[in-house]
């Protein structure tokens, strides 16, 4: 088990599934270190040295690891990259970057460095991307962690989550019903409390539709 992480084992001896996902706030509140802090809370948390960027990367991925095989919300992860990043943090600091250590996910429509961008298509080749776009430079300036990018209907035009030859994003409050679109991977993924907040985008309802559907708002 990672430093900081919530046990699977631990939850499974109470809940089925389905009430895992639902109810992950509440148990992680007294097993891991992220405990139900939002954002701000967290970056102060760490600031303080009440925790480690570490430890609260750990934590998510932790998380991350339980909820994800039910929503099936991850383009592609970057744990190993995170946990580096987190440690560089406690290392050295982070100067005035408000949310330090602070870990979150990336929309799967804009690059970082070493993953591919694939924008929910198979018309997409498969290829990492050689540097960070210029919004995650300043996505990451604010001592965000970014541990995974999360996935999107292709090309994020629908406003659902769902895919013609790949299982959906299901909702981490029921899993029978949509996430939600197009940031739905994002959406079910701060809804099931993985983290307390990720990047999305909104051209024509891509956050406030997922944000509805999985309770975020």
């Amino acid at each position: 088990m990672r430093r900081g992480s919530i046990s699977v084992s631990v939850l499974s001896q109470y809940f089925n599934e389905s009430q895992i996902l639902n109810r992950i706030n509440k148990t992680a509140a007294k097993k891991d270190a992220l405990q139900l802090s939002d954002a701000t809370d967290l970056s102060k948390r760490i600031a303080a040295g009440e925790l480690s960027a570490e430890m609260a990367v750990s934590a998510a991925l932790s998380r991350l690891e339980l909820v994800n095989p039910a929503l099936n919300a991850v383009a592609s992860s970057r744990g190993e990259q995170a946990i580096e990043e987190a440690r560089k943090i406690d290392q050295t600091g982070a100067g005035d970057s408000f949310f330090a250590g602070v870990p979150t996910f990336l929309k799967d429509n804009t690059d970082i460095s070493g993953l591919p961008t694939l924008h929910g298509s198979l018309a997409v080749e498969n290829t990492p991307a050689k540097q960070d776009s210029v919004f995650t430079q300043q996505f990451s300036s604010t001592g965000l962690v970014t541990i995974a990018k999360t996935r999107l209907p292709e090309f994020g035009l629908t406003a659902t989550t769902e895919y013609s030859r790949d299982e959906p994003v299901r909702n981490p409050w029921n899993t029978d019903y949509s996430s939600g679109g197009s940031s739905g991977g994002s959406a079910a993924l701060v809804a099931a409390g993985v983290v307390p907040m990720a990047h999305a985008n909104d051209g024509g309802g891509s956050i406030r539709i997922p944000a509805s559907c999985c309770g975020l708002v």
